[in-house]
């Protein structure tokens, strides 16, 4: 029998600074990324996209600092890199840091322990391959190093550690319609498939934010200066929901386990595993390929997190380098924490600063 969940029964995972959109470009079109087209920041996104770059290498820098509304010393720094092997292959990497501030630890006597900076990384490899010549394929693996009490001497806690991969698909296809050039792009991307995390030696376990990702795009070059592209994706977390079983059997329950189970065990039924599903939905307008304006939406129901926000941002494309910036506006509430949200993307072309040399 199917029943409407009414109440917030959110998802929630280990490491979750692994969701968070860690690039001012695709931020600015509402983290609408794994069907649009290629960019530097396709690690995140789809490494299959890499293929199909102009440049045969390049390197990113993105950072944001994070929840500035509550505190001011968090942050994301996202490093990436990619290098076409020749015509059909291509390999990427990158580097997720995530920066928790400094925080004051005391006992359960509110006895000073001392103050400690904990973070989280996310260190990634993928290879990416031509598998016709409008489709592409990509597996990448990951280590995870989630350390939230470094140095404290909190007895019985461990930083957490896992490992996980991504498998992504990527098709891009150019189009003549109109006398207009055109390009159909869609992509595919399930993150994160790995092991749980503990913090106390595997006594408790908890999974990683294993995701799946579908979306497209449609570009339109309405001139030689003029462009558009616009983007869609549907995301949604493959992770058992904990209120559908038992403590003992949400312990037991494995990584591909809790995936299958993800797709039929919300408590509210079908109904449920829809409000599952976020929407990401953004435009990108180009001029002569060098200046960017984007604006974006994304959509996650009340009752999963009720993340609700716009986005715009710009970008500057020269010769050698690029920058992006993004800003997002929350809809759902006032005083929202993740208002005030910026994220800046410095990406060099390696390819046309040799040939300037």
């Amino acid at each position: 029998m199917l029943f409407a969940q009414s109440e917030p029964n959110v998802i929630s995972t280990g490491v979750p600074f692994l969701s968070i959109t860690p690039d001012s470009r695709i931020g600015g079109m509402g983290d609408a990324g794994v069907g649009a087209t290629p960019g530097i920041s396709s690690q995140h996104w789809n490494p299959a996209k890499y293929v199909f770059m102009e440049s045969e290498m390049g390197v990113g820098l993105s950072y944001s600092p994070w929840l500035v509304n509550l505190v001011n010393d968090i942050n994301l720094a996202y490093l990436t890199f990619y290098k076409k092997m020749d015509d059909v292959q291509a390999i990427s990497a990158s580097l997720r840091y995530f920066g928790l501030g400094d925080i004051i630890f005391t006992d359960e006597d509110a006895v000073y322990m001392g103050q400690q900076s904990p973070n989280e990384f996310a260190l990634d490899v993928a290879y990416s391959r031509l598998l016709s010549e409008a489709f592409s394929g990509s597996v990448a693996l990951r280590y995870i190093r989630s350390d939230l009490a470094s140095g404290a001497g909190i007895e019985g806690y461990s930083p957490g550690n896992s490992y996980a991969a991504d498998i992504a698909f990527y098709y891009q296809k150019e189009l003549r319609m109109n006398r207009k050039d055109n390009t159909f792009a869609a992509g595919i991307n399930i993150q994160n498939i790995g092991s749980k995390i503990s913090y106390d030696e595997g006594n408790t376990k908890d999974f990683i934010p294993t995701t799946l990702r579908l979306g497209t795009s449609f570009t339109s070059e309405l001139d030689n200066y003029n462009s558009f592209m616009f983007s869609l994706e549907l995301s949604k977390l493959l992770v058992a929901t904990q209120d559908s079983m038992t403590r003992e059997e949400y312990s037991k329950l494995g990584p591909i386990g809790g995936i299958f189970k993800s797709f039929a065990d919300a408590p509210g039924g079908f109904k449920e595993e829809l409000q599952e599903i976020m929407i990401g939905a953004g435009v990108e307008y180009w001029y002569n390929k060098q200046f960017a304006i984007r604006a974006g939406y994304f959509h996650e129901h009340e009752n999963k997190g009720n993340r609700k926000y716009m986005s715009a941002g710009a970008g500057l494309r020269m010769n050698v380098f690029s920058l992006d910036f993004s800003y997002l506006f929350p809809i759902a509430t006032a005083n929202h924490p993740l208002e005030n949200t910026m994220r800046f993307t410095l990406a060099f072309d390696i390819d046309a600063f040799s040939s300037q040399r």
